[in-house]
């Protein structure tokens, strides 16, 4: 993947891929880990890593009703372990064209990094 970067009204969001290893574990369940997840900086928030579906075990989330909107990304749906945490991980099922790379992948609040 080449780099990508979009700036837009001075906020800037920069999406390059990564190699690092990490991982969501949640009450010792292992919910995904990946050497290859997307990077996304933005403007304001920390780095955030975003997961290929295939490395998210997407058969213990559930579908939540929040969704929210970013006017840089676009909107954004969520999962949540059945009994909780709600709302744990996030994706841009049609994000804009800008951020293209991040369609379909997941994000998570906290992530652990080897």
């Amino acid at each position: 993947m080449h780099p990508t970067t979009h700036t837009t009204q001075g906020h800037h969001i920069d999406i390059t891929q990564g190699s690092e290893h990490v991982r969501v574990e949640i009450d010792g369940r292992l919910i995904a880990e990946s050497n290859r997840p997307l990077l996304l900086s933005e403007t304001g928030y920390p780095v955030r890593y975003y997961f290929p579906p295939e490395d998210v075990r997407t058969e213990l989330l559930v579908p939540s009703d929040t969704h929210t909107v970013c006017p840089f990304k676009g909107t954004a749906s969520y999962w949540s372990l059945p009994g909780g945490p709600e709302d744990l991980v996030w994706a841009y099922p049609e994000p804009h064209d800008q951020v293209a790379p991040i369609k379909d992948h997941f994000c998570f609040y906290e992530v652990e990094r080897d």
